[in-house]
C-alpha cells in the first residue's frame, strides 16, 4: 500500500503559475502507483469538479483543496505597503461540511477580501474552520516567514493559533524539500524542532507546479508571461532551482529520510478524508405554483391551453389522433423524466419578457422539435409543420436535462437576468466562468515573447500553423502540424530558435490563460449557490453599467451541470434587437403593429430580395458564399432556407450544389432504396440534417429513436470502437428490415459522412426563420429596417459604412448629423417631396460628450429648433460645450445649417468667446425687460474660402469614422492613398 499522496498540487487552473493540466496530474500518479492526489490551486477551486471526476474514473482518491492567501491583519484593510503582507495557507476538505466551508471562504475571499488576490484572515477562519485540514503552507506560508525572519516566539505562537482555530488532528506543519533554498539555512531545522515541541505533526509536500524535472524552463517561461516579463529579465519572479515536479514517492522518502513520519502522514490525512461530490442527481430551483397544481399538473394544463390556441382548436376533439398521439407521447416524456419544473421555469421567463416586449426567438437548438413546448409558447415554430424531431430534444432513456437555450434582443438581455435574480433571489443565480486557453499560434507568440524572440520570427512561425478546425482540440495540434506542415518541419530541424519556440509552445498549448465569463451561461439553483460552488466577481462588466459587478460561478458548464444544477444560455442576439427595434419604427410611423411571427411565409417581395441575394442586414445569409448560393437556389420557401442554414458549414457544404440542381431539376433525384425517399424527399435525396439519419437508423433499421440518437452522437465523435458497433448493428437492422446487405452497406456509406456534418434541423429551422423575418422586414419597411440595423451595428464603423452602402443602393440616403434633426442615435426623418431618409445621430460623433448630447437635444425639444448659430450657442449651457465638442460638431456637418464649414472652423475662437459671454449675460439679473443679452458683443465671423470636398471628407472620417458624402469612389481613394 502507497504511504505518500501530493497534498499540496497547483494544476493549470492557478493561472499563470501551474503548468500543469488535470489529465497531466493525475495520470503520472498512477504512473508512480499512488492511491490519493490532492488539488490546491491559488485562491480557487476551478478545476475541483474536473478533478474529482477523472481521479476517481483513474481509480485515485481525490481530496479537495486550495492554497489561500491569508492577510496580515484584516481582509478589509486594502492599503499598500510591507503591513499589508499576505501569507499562503493551504486547506484540505475533510467531508462533507469541510467542503461548504471551503466555498464560504473562498467566496468571501472574492468578493470581500479581493486586493490584488483574493485574501481572507483569521477572524473567517475561525468562523469556517470546521471539516477542514490544515497545512502550515510553503515558503510563503507565516509561519516559515516568521523564523525566517528570526522571529521564532512569534512563530510559535502563530503554529498554536493555527492548532486552536482547526484542532490538534487537523493541523500539520508543512515541509516542503526546497525550504533551506530559500535563504535560510535553518528553516527546516526549526520547523521540525517547532514540530516537536508543540506536538504538531509534520507533513512533506513537494508544492507541486509542474510533471517532471524537465518541464522547469517551460514552467519559468509560464511566470514569465504571468508576470509580462522575458526570462532574461532580472529580478522577475521565477522559481527555477526549486524543482516543484510531481515526484515520486521513493524520491520524497529519500529526501526525508530522516523524518519519515512526514510522508507517512500524507496517507494519514489521506485516511482522514471523507468527501464525494453528488453527481447525477438533477436539482431544480423552486417554482411557485398556483394553488392545488403539482409541476406535472400546472404543466398539462397549461400545455393543453396553448395547444388549442395555437392550432385554433374549440376542443381537443377537433385535433387529428396523429398530433394528439404526440402531443400526449411527448406530455408522458417529460413527466416520466421529471422534467416539469424545468420547463415551467423557461415557459415563466419567455413569457414576462413577451409581456415586457422584449423579442425573443422562435428557438434554438432541439427544443424546437416539442409540440408542449411551441403550444406554451416556449418556441415558435409549427414542429408539426416543419417536421421536427421531439426525440432529438428528449426521449425516456435520457437522464440529463435537455437544453432550452434562449435567445432574447441583446440589448435588453440584462433584463431578462434581473428578472431571473429578483424571482429566483440573487444568492441562487449567477453567471457561468469560462477559461480562454493557449491556442495553438497563440502559444507561439506567448512563448516567443518570454524567450526574448522577434516579434517577426515568431510571427513566421505562428502562421505556419493552419487553423484548427476542430474547436474541442485544445491540445495536440501543434504536434499534429508539425507532422503535416513540411515548411515547419524544417524549421524546427534547421533553426534552433524555431525548435526551443515550438518545443515551449507545445507545453503551453491548452493552458488556461485566463477566467471570463461566459457569453450568455447563467445557474439557478434550489438552495444558495454558495452551498454547491464559490462565486466571484465576473473579470469583466460583461454589459453591466459602470459600478456594477456580476457574480460568476467559479466552476464552468460542464461542471454546474455535473452537480445537476439548472444551467441555462440566455443569449443576447442582435438581430432580435434589430427586429425589435424595426417594430416599434412600424407602429410609430405607420401605427401599425405587427407580429413577428404571424407574417405572411410565403411573401412574394421577400423572395425576390433573397433571390437576388440583396441579404445585407439578413441573418445568417449575408456572406460571399451564401450570396451566391442564393443566387443560383432561387430559394422559394422557407424550407430552402432552412437547408442553407443547415449546409453553409464545413463538411456539408459540398452537398449543396447537389441540393440546388436537384431543386432546379437540373439533376436527376435518385435513392439507394425506396424508403429513403420519405425521409430525404423534402431535401431532394440529400442527407443534410441529423434528424434524417436518425429516421432512417428508426425506420428503416429498427433502432428505436433513442438508439438511433446515441448512433448520431456515435459517428459525430468519430470514436472507431463505437463506430463499429454503430455500423454493424445498422446493417443487421437493415438486413432484418428485407434490404439486402450490399444495399445495407451502401446505405451507411451514404449516411455516414452526413451523421459527421449533419446540423440539428430543428436550430437550423429557428434560425431559417430569424432569417425569413429580417428579409421581411427589410423587404416590406426597408427604411425603418435599415435605421434599426445602423443602430445595433453602431459600434462597428466599418459595419456601418457597408450598411450605408447598403441602404444608398435601396434608395435610402444617409444623411449627415444635422443640430436640428439628430438624435443621439440613427433616426428617420422625412423631407417633403423627398421620402424618408437616415439622419446620423450625435452618438456617431467623437469628442460629443454625452452632456452636450442631452443638453442639445432636451433644448430643441423643449423649446423648438434653433434659429441661428448665435440661439444655438444662447440657449446652450457652455459647461456642455467646448471647443473640442464645437469643432466635432463643426467637422462633421452637424452645423452646416447656420454656415459653411471651414468658415466655423476658422473662427471657433470668436463662436466660443459669444457661447462664454452669452451664458454669462444669462446668469446676470436683468434690469429691464427687454435688456437681455444686452452686455454680449455681437457674433462677428471673419471670411474664408470655403471647405474642398477633399477636406470635408477628412474630416468626417476623422469625427464620424467613415466618409457620408455621395461622391465618387476614386476621389475617396485618392485621399485615402495620400493620407495613408
Amino acid at each position: 500500500m502507497a504511504k505518500f499522496a501530493h497534498l499540496h498540487v497547483h494544476s493549470h487552473y492557478s493561472l499563470l503559475d501551474g503548468l500543469a493540466k488535470i489529465d497531466d496530474l493525475v495520470n503520472r500518479a498512477k504512473e508512480l502507483g499512488m492511491e490519493a492526489l490532492a488539488l490546491t490551486d491559488h485562491g480557487t477551486i476551478y478545476g475541483a469538479v474536473e478533478f474529482f471526476q477523472k481521479a476517481k474514473r483513474a481509480g485515485l482518491k481525490p481530496i479537495i483543496g486550495c492554497e489561500f492567501y491569508v492577510a496580515n491583519g484584516s481582509m478589509a484593510d486594502k492599503n499598500p505597503g510591507p503591513g499589508n503582507k499576505r501569507f499562503h495557507l493551504t486547506l484540505l476538505v475533510k467531508n462533507k461540511n469541510g467542503y461548504k466551508n471551503l466555498v464560504k471562504l473562498i467566496t468571501g475571499a472574492h468578493l470581500e477580501g479581493f486586493y490584488y488576490k483574493p485574501r481572507i484572515d483569521k477572524n473567517l477562519l475561525c468562523q469556517y474552520a470546521d471539516g477542514l485540514i490544515c497545512l502550515s503552507g510553503c515558503m510563503q506560508g507565516e509561519i516559515p516567514h516568521l523564523i525566517s525572519s528570526n522571529k521564532i516566539e512569534t512563530a510559535e505562537e502563530t503554529a498554536q493559533e493555527y492548532q486552536d482555530i482547526f484542532g490538534k488532528d487537523n493541523f500539520y506543519m508543512e515541509i516542503q524539500p526546497h525550504f533551506e533554498k530559500g535563504g535560510n539555512k535553518n528553516l527546516r531545522a526549526n520547523l521540525i524542532e517547532l514540530s516537536k515541541k508543540l506536538e504538531i505533526p509534520l507533513v512533506a509536500s513537494n508544492d507541486v507546479h509542474y510533471i517532471s524535472k524537465e518541464d522547469e524552463d517551460y514552467h519559468d517561461a509560464l511566470l514569465a508571461i504571468g508576470t509580462g516579463n522575458k526570462i532574461s529579465d532580472s529580478n522577475r519572479l521565477s522559481l527555477k532551482g526549486m524543482d516543484l515536479s510531481f515526484q515520486s514517492e521513493e524520491e520524497m522518502t529519500r529526501i526525508f529520510s530522516d523524518i519519515p513520519e512526514a510522508v507517512s502522514n500524507s496517507q494519514k490525512i489521506v485516511d482522514a478524508v471523507d468527501f464525494e461530490f453528488e453527481f447525477g442527481n438533477p436539482q431544480f430551483p423552486h417554482f411557485e405554483l398556483p394553488e392545488g397544481e403539482t409541476a406535472e399538473s400546472y404543466l398539462e394544463k397549461l400545455a393543453f391551453s396553448g395547444f388549442q390556441k395555437k392550432f385554433s382548436y374549440s376542443s381537443l376533439a377537433d385535433a387529428s389522433q396523429e398530433i394528439l398521439n404526440r402531443f400526449k407521447f411527448e406530455l408522458g416524456v417529460i413527466q416520466k423524466t421529471g422534467f416539469a419544473s424545468y420547463i415551467l421555469i423557461v415557459w415563466d421567463i419567455v413569457n414576462w419578457a413577451k409581456n415586457q416586449g422584449i423579442a425573443v426567438g422562435p428557438g434554438r437548438g432541439s427544443a424546437a422539435g416539442s409540440l408542449i413546448l411551441y403550444s406554451m409558447g416556449i418556441t415558435n415554430l409549427d414542429p408539426i409543420k416543419y417536421n421536427l424531431l421531439f426525440e432529438r430534444f428528449l426521449n425516456p432513456d435520457r437522464i440529463a436535462p435537455p437544453d432550452i437555450d434562449l435567445d432574447f434582443a441583446d440589448h435588453r438581455r440584462n433584463e431578462v437576468l434581473e428578472y431571473i435574480a429578483k424571482k429566483y433571489g440573487r444568492e441562487h443565480v449567477a453567471q457561468i466562468i469560462t477559461f480562454g486557453t493557449m491556442a495553438a499560434r497563440a502559444a507561439i507568440r506567448d512563448a516567443g515573447r518570454a524567450l526574448g524572440f522577434g516579434y517577426g520570427f515568431c510571427d513566421t512561425i505562428a502562421k505556419m500553423i493552419p487553423f484548427n478546425p476542430t474547436q474541442g482540440m485544445k491540445t495536440g495540434w501543434l504536434e499534429k502540424s508539425l507532422q503535416n506542415v513540411a515548411e515547419l518541419k524544417q524549421a524546427v530541424d534547421t533553426d534552433p530558435q524555431a525548435r526551443q519556440l515550438i518545443e515551449t509552445a507545445k507545453k503551453l498549448e491548452g493552458v488556461a490563460r485566463h477566467a471570463s465569463t461566459h457569453a450568455c451561461g447563467i445557474v439557478i439553483t434550489k438552495n444558495p449557490i454558495t452551498e454547491y460552488m464559490p462565486l466571484q466577481w465576473a473579470t469583466k462588466s460583461n454589459g453591466k453599467k459602470d459600478g456594477e459587478q456580476a457574480l460568476v460561478t467559479q466552476y464552468d458548464m460542464r461542471s454546474v451541470e455535473a452537480l445537476g444544477l439548472l444551467k441555462m444560455d440566455i443569449l443576447g442576439l442582435r438581430n432580435l434587437t434589430t427586429i425589435e427595434k424595426t417594430l416599434e419604427l412600424i407602429e410609430k410611423n405607420y401605427s401599425k403593429k405587427i407580429d413577428i411571427y404571424n407574417i405572411p411565409l410565403d411573401d412574394e417581395k421577400t423572395f425576390e430580395l433573397l433571390k437576388k441575394a440583396n441579404t445585407t442586414g439578413v441573418f445568417q445569409l449575408e456572406s460571399a458564399g451564401m450570396r451566391r448560393y442564393l443566387k443560383e437556389l432561387k430559394p422559394t420557401t422557407l424550407e430552402d432556407i432552412i437547408v442553407m442554414v443547415a449546409a453553409f458549414r464545413p463538411g456539408p457544404m459540398e452537398f449543396i450544389p447537389t441540393y440546388i440542381a436537384r431543386k432546379n431539376g437540373l439533376e436527376r433525384v435518385e435513392y439507394l432504396h425506396p424508403k429513403l425517399k420519405p425521409i430525404l424527399e423534402s431535401t431532394y435525396g440529400v442527407a443534410i440534417y441529423q434528424e434524417q439519419v436518425i429516421k432512417i437508423a428508426n425506420q428503416m433499421a429498427g433502432f428505436t429513436l433513442s438508439e438511433a440518437d446515441v448512433l448520431r452522437k456515435a459517428v459525430g465523435k468519430k470514436i472507431k470502437k463505437l463506430l463499429d458497433e454503430q455500423s454493424e448493428k445498422f446493417i443487421s437492422g437493415l438486413v432484418t428490415n428485407g434490404i439486402s446487405l450490399a444495399t445495407a452497406e451502401k446505405i451507411w456509406q451514404f449516411i455516414e459522412p452526413f451523421a459527421r456534418y449533419g446540423f440539428n434541423r430543428s436550430h437550423a429551422a429557428c434560425y431559417a426563420l430569424i432569417a425569413y423575418q429580417t428579409a421581411y422586414l427589410k423587404t416590406n419597411y426597408p427604411a425603418e429596417f435599415m435605421a434599426s440595423l445602423l443602430n445595433t451595428e453602431s459600434f462597428d464603423m466599418d459595419r456601418v459604412a457597408i450598411l450605408m452602402n447598403g441602404a444608398k443602393k435601396m434608395g435610402i440616403d444617409i444623411l449627415p448629423p444635422d443640430i436640428n434633426e439628430s438624435l443621439e442615435n440613427f433616426t428617420l426623418v422625412k423631407h417633403e417631396n423627398e421620402g424618408i431618409k437616415i439622419r446620423f445621430g450625435f452618438s456617431a460623433v467623437k469628442n460629443l460628450s454625452g452632456n452636450a448630447i442631452s443638453s442639445i437635444i432636451e433644448k430643441r425639444e423643449n423649446n423648438g429648433k434653433f434659429l441661428s448659430l448665435q440661439n444655438f450657442l444662447e440657449r446652450t449651457p457652455s459647461t456642455n460645450l467646448n471647443k473640442k465638442s464645437l469643432e466635432a460638431l463643426t467637422k462633421c456637418g452637424a452645423l452646416d445649417a447656420f454656415n459653411e464649414r471651414r468658415m466655423l472652423n476658422n473662427n471657433i475662437e470668436e463662436i466660443l468667446r459669444y457661447l462664454r459671454d452669452a451664458n454669462k449675460s444669462a446668469g446676470t439679473p436683468q434690469t429691464g425687460l427687454f435688456e437681455s443679452y444686452s452686455t454680449v458683443a455681437p457674433l462677428k465671423l471673419a471670411n474664408v474660402e470655403p471647405a474642398a470636398k477633399k477636406e470635408k471628407l477628412a474630416w468626417e472620417k476623422e469625427f464620424l469614422g467613415l466618409y457620408i458624402q455621395n461622391i465618387r469612389c476614386r476621389i475617396i481613394v485618392k485621399l485615402w492613398r495620400k493620407n495613408r
